[in-house]
């Protein structure tokens, strides 16, 4: 299972988006969003607002889903 953020750095891959453009791209289209450097430290201490991951997701185009693991 891969945590958040390797899922976020894979959807920006295929977006071929780094996180300095996300951030950029989401303040520029009126997002509340930290800093660059501020989203990256609290992705690498695995300490992200969900908020903020939400909106990153809706950015892209994703959305979280939570549902029952499969037995």
């Amino acid at each position: 299972m891969l945590d958040i953020k390797q899922e976020i750095e894979i959807l920006l891959l295929k977006k071929r988006l780094s996180m300095r453009k996300i951030v950029a791209l989401m303040k520029e289209a009126g997002y509340d969003i930290p800093q660059q450097s501020t989203v990256s430290t609290a992705f690498n201490n695995k300490r992200i607002r969900f908020e903020n991951v939400q909106e990153i997701l809706d950015f892209l185009g994703y959305e979280l889903r939570i549902h029952e693991k499969q037995k």
